[in-house]
């Protein structure tokens, strides 16, 4: 194997520690994060869970002011129907008739409106017991979440320890100013660091390699990296058994 190929191979060896270290840290900043969102989430349901029990709450209460009132309204009219039998000229009997047909439209105004209460009450139950459900199971996810965010971090970073000391012994095989190039590129361009040219084509950035540059990458004499994004490229037929 040429010593290019040699660098290649030790550069993508060290490339695939630091997907794992990347992957993990990645684990490590969203794990919180995650659990952060679930409790706005779990909060915000909450909320709702309050407001539709303050308005079942509120929907009772008019209902029931709404009974009193009815049945008020049922006890005038029945002492203005005893009343009736009891006048004595045509003008209180028209009176009379007036108030008890008044009572009457009162009282079947406020059973449409008791009606189309009880009609809110039933949609607003069924409504809560959704809102019950999902509570309930957001409930049990976050306290599961809770729980082992903790252990989930404790495994990530003994993780992590291992393939930091597992990163120094890869870096070691890598020649010293190979190893400065890469850690100057890993420092300054977004993961990852080295990657395949498939086609003519850069995997980092998607774009063409120019020609040139191109023909040069196939010879496989030197290190080149990508004229667009800057990241360090090889030409994946070099590494047909490589994975890449």
């Amino acid at each position: 194997m040429s010593l290019y190929l040699k660098q290649i191979e030790q550069l993508v060896a060290l490339q695939k520690v630091d997907d794992e270290i990347f992957a993990i840290q990645t684990d490590m900043e969203s794990a919180p994060k995650e659990l952060e969102d679930l409790r706005a989430r779990f909060k915000a349901l909450e909320e709702q869970h309050e407001r539709h029990q303050e308005k079942l709450k509120h929907l009772r209460e008019q209902a029931k002011r709404l009974d009193i009132d009815i049945d008020s309204d049922a006890d005038k009219l029945k002492n203005s129907k005893n009343k009736l039998m009891q006048v004595g000229n045509a003008k209180e009997y028209h009176a009379m008739m007036r108030e008890m047909d008044s009572l009457e439209r009162s009282n079947r105004s406020r059973e449409e409106e008791r009606v189309a209460l009880i009609e809110e009450v039933e949609r607003q139950n069924v409504s809560l017991e959704e809102i019950d459900g999902q509570y309930n199971n957001l409930k049990d996810e976050l306290k599961t979440k809770e729980e082992g965010l903790e252990q989930r971090l404790s495994e990530a970073s003994a993780r992590l320890e291992s393939l930091n000391a597992r990163r120094k012994e890869t870096g070691k095989e890598v020649p010293p100013p190979v190893f400065a190039r890469y850690e100057f590129i890993r420092q300054r361009l977004p993961y990852p660091v080295i990657v395949p040219v498939n086609g003519g084509v850069c995997s980092g950035c998607h774009i063409a390699i120019p020609p040139q540059g191109y023909i040069e990458l196939q010879k496989g004499s030197q290190i080149l990296s990508c004229p667009n994004c800057q990241r360090l490229i090889y030409w994946s037929e070099h590494f047909t058994d490589s994975g890449e």
